[in-house]
């Protein structure tokens, strides 16, 4: 190899090494049934959230972000795929012991995956937590997903406890920190049954309120998990070139005082909170599918910004990822969603896309509804299939959709140009299962 031969051949090198440095790392930390209002940066009274409250302090806290179903299973589909989940006929939780219509046993593996995409672009791909997007013996295993690996519960595959979460994700970070890598640290907290570790009880030893103790010790489970992910990014010294976020698959869970696992504590139902917004849990009101979003990217995010304006869901993470990492989405996965990377960089901007809701499963409300939801702009309409019951709420000034104030009849045109246009993207959803994605047992 001649002089210049050596130093075209060195400046390729180099060049790819600074490509590669530019590349973020992504961690995203899903939580389970964390309701909006279970944080202290939200303005809770009682429940202390210091490490999540810290992240928040550090980027961008974006107040109007849903998931695209208020349950886990269907949530966690379109998190990851970037489609409705009911594209896949995904529309409840998997292996719920009810009545309903029938839909797969697992996510077709052929569906797109941010794992996936990164993967194909160099990253390392892991998953810990859970999944619950397929379990049975004859489902796909995680890895099949796009994850180089994957330690999970409610899925197939290598096994872990939801208190080993937080430890796996960090020594994965410690292995992987030289080269860019998307982690899923999809945690238990705050889903029952209840059982704080002895460090959380410690905390919350002095309060004399069944309820509040317990899911008070939960939530600081959570947060201490969040501190330590945190803890392992600044360690490894690759924090300032790593997204983190943080979220919820769906709101709180409703309250009760049933007992679960054997344990003096007691195991109660979240008394979590939804800081005012109607619903919860298998709820398609706000208080079932708008939860925490927080995001991290040093250089990029500006520290301590409430964004209250910018409607962020769930089908936008894989094209926003994506462009993050500088990986062109294929046509072919045909994402409901958007990329909102610019958003991540602190800009305002506003969606151009409506969004859509279809949940079958259990519902605590009256006569199961609402049904179908549909978002555009600042308007939402929450109706039941044949248009005979709606709301019609505001977000901008109603973001509670409080009964008095809906607008359906106030505004009978608007409501049922929204109605027509949930009810047209309902009708192009399958209406039967891919007998790939069925269990032979």
């Amino acid at each position: 190899m001649n002089y210049v031969s050596l130093i075209v051949f060195c400046l390729g090198l180099f060049l790819s090494q600074e490509k590669l440095n530019a590349q973020p790392n992504i961690v995203f930390i899903y939580a389970d049934d964390w309701g909006w209002g279970d944080l202290s940066c939200h303005g809770s009274k009682w429940l202390k959230t210091p490490n999540i409250d810290k992240l928040a302090s550090e980027g961008i806290d974006f107040q109007q972000f849903n998931v695209l179903n208020p349950v886990c299973s269907p949530s966690r589909v379109a998190a990851l795929t970037g489609r409705y989940p009911s594209r896949f006929g995904i529309n409840s939780v998997f292996y719920a012991k009810r009545k309903g219509p029938e839909q797969p046993d697992w996510l077709d593996v052929r569906a797109p995956t941010t794992a996936r995409f990164l993967q194909e672009a160099g990253y390392h791909t892991g998953h810990y937590g859970k999944w619950h997007m397929g379990h049975k013996d004859d489902s796909p295993k995680v890895t099949a997903y796009g994850f180089d690996e994957a330690a999970i519960y409610h899925g197939r595959g290598e096994k872990i406890r939801d208190s080993k979460i937080a430890d796996s994700a960090v020594a994965y970070i410690k292995r992987n920190k030289n080269k860019p890598f998307f982690l899923n640290v999809w945690i238990h907290e705050s889903h029952t049954a209840h059982a704080p570790s002895h460090k959380a009880k410690k905390l919350w030893e002095n309060e004399t309120d069944a309820q509040r103790k317990i899911y008070g010790a939960v939530i600081s489970d959570g947060d201490l998990k969040v501190g330590k992910v945190l803890k392992a990014l600044d360690d490894a010294g690759i924090a300032d070139n790593t997204i983190v976020v943080f979220s919820s698959d769906n709101g709180p869970e409703r309250t009760s005082t049933n007992k679960g696992r054997e344990n003096k504590w007691g195991s109660y139902y979240s008394i979590g909170e939804t800081a005012g917004f109607r619903g919860r849990k298998r709820s398609l009101y706000e208080g079932g599918v708008r939860v925490p979003f927080i995001v991290r990217w040093p250089g990029h995010t500006p520290k301590g910004i409430n964004n209250r304006s910018t409607v962020i869901s769930a089908v936008d993470l894989l094209p926003t990822f994506c462009e993050a990492a500088g990986v062109t989405v294929p046509e072919s996965a045909a994402c409901d969603g958007e990329s909102l990377l610019a958003a991540f960089n602190g800009d305002t901007i506003k969606r151009t896309r409506p969004l859509f809701w279809l949940h079958t499963g259990a519902n605590s409300l009256p006569n199961k509804w609402p049904r179908l939801a549909v978002r555009e702009g600042d308007w939402k309409l929450v109706s039941n299939f044949d248009g005979s019951k709606m709301e019609l709420h505001n977000m901008k000034t109603d973001a509670f959709e409080k009964t008095e104030n809906d607008l359906s009849k106030k505004q009978p045109e608007l409501a049922s140009r929204l109605f027509q246009m949930v009810s047209t993207w309902y009708k192009e959803l399958p209406k039967t299962v891919d007998p790939s994605c069925l269990s032979a047992k």
